[in-house]
Formats: C-alpha cells, structure tokens, sequence
C-alpha cells in the first residue's frame, strides 16, 4: 500500500519508487476469506508496520484496499455511507455485487483524475458468496479468487496450484494465510503481519492473533 503524495506531472516518475501491497479474497462453498499483509509503505520507507487493509462496510459486505492510503479510504467512507442510507431508507439488504458496481461507478466517474486504489468486494450475493476485483478505472471483475498489490503474481501463484472450488472456509483460510506468507517473504513492500477475514452465513469476523499463529503453525508442520 502506497503512502506517497501524489506528484505534479512535471516530476520524472521514471524515479519514483512505487511500491505495494498482497491483498486477497478466495470463494469456498460456505463463505468468502479475505486476507491482506499489515505494511504500509513510503516508497522505501516502511511508514507503518500494523495498516489496517480490510474494511467491513457491513456484516455481509468487506472491501481490500491497496494504493494511495488516502484515496482508498476516502472511497471506503463514500461506500459506507451510502449503503448505509440505501438500508435506513429502503430498509433493504445491499449485495456485494451492488456495492461492488457503485464502486465501479465511482472510479469510473474520476477517471480523467484517477483515484489511485485497487479494490477488492466480498460478501454476500442474492445467490450465493461472491468475489470482484475493481481497477483504478472503474473495471469491474467477478471472479472465484483474486489478488492486489505488489505481491499478488507470488500470492497468486500459490493460489492457483491449491485453489478449489470445494475449499471449505477453514481450508480456504489456510490457503488464504500461506499466499500471503509466501508474498511478505519475497515482496519488499508486503510484510510484518497479515490478517484475515471471513463472511459466512454468521456474518463477518475477523481471525484473532491466536487463530492466526494456529494456521502458521499448521503450515509450517505441513513443510517439515
């Protein structure tokens, strides 16, 4: 997650260091599991250890960030704002996929001054649990399992060898934590911690430090 200021179009960007971030959700037969790393970066600096990179809008409905911290926080609020006055109003459940496309309406809407993020919505589905991954231009991707940031082709990786749709969420949350252990050892910018989040049909929660080291551990026995 990039921490930089934007800069005037007259500085050379070719000097600019950009860095990142590992976010990611995977879909399992009985929920979503969203994961991210904690470091927040300033081009080689590392301006925070313990960033908060995923966001529950509602019980139902979780988005990842990863970019410009500010830009990527400012639409977090514009997200839950308006979910929450379309429920108070209606007094109707919003899907994942609706705040998804207001997302998407929104990058898309600033797109000649771009908003610097890249999102992932997870959550609940008039059919189901469902996953989309949104650009910084409003691009609009549904998709089983998806990842961000600077350490998404490691995470990816390990993804894509172990992925099926038959996970349960406790595989899926194992699957989830060694993605992101595999990016934080080879990507600078993704490190120090991760964390996890599960939807299911409970609503949202996210892993405790212990749960956390319990599936580190179970994944270190598994390469002893």
């Amino acid at each position: 997650m990039d921490f930089y200021n934007r800069m005037p179009r007259h500085v050379d960007e070719q000097n600019i260091y950009k860095t990142g971030t590992t976010t990611l959700a995977l879909k399992c037969k009985d929920g979503v599991v969203l994961g991210s790393d904690t470091r927040v970066t300033a081009g080689y600096f590392v301006a925070h250890k313990i960033g908060k990179k995923i966001f529950m809008i509602r019980p139902y409905i979780a988005v990842t960030i990863a970019g410009v911290v500010a830009d990527a926080q400012a639409i977090i609020d514009i997200l839950k704002y308006n979910v929450n006055l379309y429920e108070l109003k209606y007094g109707k459940q919003v899907s994942a996929k609706a705040a998804a496309r207001l997302l998407s309406f929104i990058l898309y809407r600033n797109r000649m001054f771009p908003l610097i993020t890249e999102l992932i919505v997870a959550g609940k589905d008039l059919d189901g649990f469902s996953i989309y991954k949104l650009d910084p231009f409003g691009s609009l991707i549904k998709d089983n399992y998806t990842v961000s940031g600077s350490g998404s082709p490691i995470a990816m990786g390990v993804i894509e060898s172990e992925y099926s749709e038959d996970l349960s969420v406790n595989e899926g949350i194992s699957l989830a934590a060694k993605a992101l252990l595999s990016a934080m050892k080879r990507d600078v910018a993704s490190g120090d911690d991760f964390n996890i989040a599960v939807i299911d049909e409970k609503g949202y929660r996210e892993l405790s430090r212990e749960e956390k080291d319990t599936y580190l551990k179970g994944i270190s026995d598994i390469r002893t």
